[in-house]
């Protein structure tokens, strides 16, 4: 299951650049994930300093 960017997201960026498929881009307030670019690596999870990936 693809992961999922949490309302807790502080629109840093991290994620975004750690994503080794670019499924990750800047939404309106916070970040998105394209569910159907997302390989579920976890790299974005790893990286947020505010837990905001999650797998759905």
């Amino acid at each position: 299951m693809a992961y999922k960017i949490s309302d807790e997201c502080i629109s840093c960026g991290a994620c975004a650049a750690e994503c080794p498929v670019e499924a990750i881009s800047e939404g309106d307030g916070k970040y998105v994930i394209n569910a159907d670019t997302c390989i579920e690596c976890g790299a974005c999870a790893d990286t947020c300093p505010v837990g905001a990936p999650a797998a759905e």
